[in-house]
């Protein structure tokens, strides 16, 4: 139905009310198709977490960018007990840099974007985490910030 509304909607504007008072009958389902976000009847699967190396081009410029993504786990600004109820799964990101004693959250779902590292080789570890700050699943990637060249400051 989702295909041919668009149809519909421009021959109810070219042939008027006749047309038009059919399109009432339609429910929001028949319009849209089925809700995109259901109540989960069935235990949901493990939350999965996929990243990809850092992007090379800005990478040889000095400047980290990670993208990420989520399965069975929509990356949302809620936290706290009551938000793991909430389904499907919400959560976040946790990020460390390197073996820093500290790391930061983060629920854009934007990648992870870092600038002023020192040249030689780094990791960053990202942990997928629940409502609750509980770890779900982890990835540490490692890569090498080039030496700027001779005479190049920032």
């Amino acid at each position: 139905m989702r295909k041919t509304l668009p149809l519909a909607l421009a021959a109810a504007l070219l042939t008027g009310p006749a047309f038009a008072q059919s399109l009432p009958n339609l429910s929001a389902g028949d319009v849209l198709g089925p809700a995109g976000v259901v109540p989960l009847s069935t235990p949901q699967p493990p939350a999965r977490l996929v990243v990809d190396p850092p992007l090379p081009g800005p990478l040889a410029q000095g400047r980290v960018f990670i993208q990420y993504r989520a399965e069975n786990l929509r990356i949302e600004p809620v936290f706290g007990p009551a938000a793991l109820a909430v389904t499907p799964r919400i959560g976040h990101v946790h990020v460390a840099v390197d073996d820093a004693p500290w790391h930061w959250a983060d629920a854009s779902g934007e990648p992870i974007i870092l600038v002023g590292l020192t040249p030689g080789s780094h990791s960053v570890q990202i942990t997928l985490a629940d409502a609750n700050h509980r770890p779900l699943d982890s990835a540490t990637i490692r890569f090498v910030v080039p030496a700027a060249p001779a005479g190049h400051q920032h």
